[in-house]
């Protein structure tokens, strides 16, 4: 499993425990950064991240920000996206089981290393449960699609 990986100023102590933790579990992992302290703009690397998801990429995704709201705004904005904010093991089972989740999102001001590795460990070995889940996936899908729809014709309209 391919697996991008990608935070803010905030999240970098983190990243760096959590990838670090990916390869043990045998993951390979690209970083999209940041890779130093200095202050950035989340939205740079949420949007490095979730593209490279979005568009095949990479199977699976991970994002840290301070308290990973930026994160996982910026995340589900794009196509195919299924981005969770996991903060517990619970949410963190549950966005895989019935939400298929592609993107891992956490607060890096909010959680502790130790309960961050166990969220990524319970993230990344729990499977989409599927049956009246999947239909749901569907749903969430046609909205994408009509979105699309509109936002192309709110375009078009605009440039008359």
């Amino acid at each position: 499993m391919k697996v991008a990986i990608g935070c803010d100023h905030a999240g970098l102590e983190l990243k760096k425990e959590i990838a670090s933790l990916l390869s043990e579990m045998d993951l390979v992992c690209t970083d999209y950064g940041t890779d130093g302290p200095q202050s950035v703009d989340y939205p740079d690397f949420g949007e490095r991240v979730s593209e490279a998801v979005s568009a095949g990429r990479e199977d699976r995704g991970l994002l840290i920000c301070g308290t990973g709201i930026g994160m996982s705004i910026v995340a589900n904005k794009f196509p195919r996206i299924r981005a969770s904010l996991c903060n517990d093991l619970f949410t963190a089972r549950m966005s895989r089981l019935h939400n298929d989740a592609n993107i891992l999102v956490i607060g890096g001001r909010v959680v502790g290393k130790d309960l961050a590795k166990e969220i990524v460990r319970t993230w990344f070995s729990t499977p989409f449960e599927g049956g009246r889940h999947q239909n749901r996936l569907l749903k969430i899908k046609h909205i994408e699609e009509r979105i699309r729809g509109i936002s192309h014709g709110i375009r078009e309209s605009e440039n008359c």
